[in-house]
């Protein structure tokens, strides 16, 4: 009877040890995941005025991209695939703009991060060489558009657009300073030259 009991106890000391065991290895890496999302989002003081012109322009940039997106998903009759690609660009820039104002708030550089109302601006040309970027009447012209024709105007404008983008993105790289937003350039360049390519193939299957 003593020898069973004592092998009883052992057996459940065994599971509750094992029990422990793999509750206190899940906290860690509860804990580990946290300090990887709290790294992700930090973002080094090392800049220079480089890193702020290009990241507050950048993230105008991106909301115009957002913008055109918009507008061409709440139209009938376009092109599925040209429909997702829209989807695409909305879902990409729109945390990269977040993750850009971010950075300015850090910095310091807070006015740099107020672009909201955009009304007024036909380019941004003086504001760290970013190019690309549609006038008024341009973006009236694709409101106003419809079906095919509201495909085809997207394609070509988003395409322009993203070629500014990746002008700025590789000047920066020759000037900027910070390491966040030197990576967020190679990351633009290299996504928006491949949905450049992409939309230029989906220019011509129209």
């Amino acid at each position: 009877m003593n020898t069973k009991s004592l092998s009883a106890s052992i057996g459940a000391f065994a599971v509750a040890a094992a029990l422990a065991s793999c509750g206190s290895s899940e906290e860690p890496a509860s804990e580990s995941a946290a300090e990887t999302t709290q790294s992700a989002e930090a973002v080094s003081e090392e800049y220079n005025e480089a890193d702020v012109g290009y990241v507050s322009g950048m993230a105008m940039h991106h909301q115009q991209a957002v913008e055109m997106s918009e507008i061409l998903l709440e139209k009938d009759g376009i092109d599925p695939e040209v429909s997702t690609l829209a989807e695409d660009i909305r879902a990409a820039q729109g945390p990269e703009m977040e993750q850009m104002d971010a950075w300015l708030e850090a910095w310091g550089e807070t006015e740099h991060a107020d672009h909201e109302d955009m009304e007024g601006m036909d380019s941004m040309e003086g504001m760290s060489g970013m190019d690309g970027m549609m006038s008024e009447d341009e973006l009236s012209q694709l409101q106003d558009s419809t079906g095919t024709e509201a495909s085809r105007l997207f394609l070509e404008q988003m395409i322009a657009h993203h070629e500014g983008a990746v002008s700025s993105a590789q000047d920066h790289l020759d000037t900027g300073q910070n390491p966040e937003a030197l990576e967020l350039s190679d990351t633009i360049i290299a996504d928006q030259q491949a949905e450049i390519e992409e939309m230029e193939t989906l220019l011509e299957d129209l």
